[in-house]
């Protein structure tokens, strides 16, 4: 299994976020089971989710203080890349 996505270590947290699709973001049960599947990938960290609307612009979901910190970077100072699992 490969993903997108990148480890953050801020403020003494260490958080994973992962590239999903759009419909996965809008559905509250379907993230929380990705988030959930994700959990395993990236044991003892919290996991955000991250998709992006049709222009382009991220949306994020998981943790609410994550959330807020993410929300308020441009998604190009995170150092995205590909996780291979498995």
């Amino acid at each position: 299994m490969k993903v997108q996505g990148a480890v953050i270590k801020e403020q003494g947290q260490t958080f994973a976020i992962v590239v999903v699709k759009k419909h996965i973001i809008d559905s509250q049960i379907k993230s929380s089971d990705a988030i959930n599947s994700f959990s395993h990938l990236f044991p003892g960290m919290p996991v955000v989710l991250m998709a992006q609307d049709s222009r382009g612009i991220p949306k994020y979901r998981g943790r609410k203080d994550i959330v807020n910190f993410l929300a308020s970077i441009h998604p190009s100072r995170i150092p995205w890349k590909e996780y291979t699992f498995g």
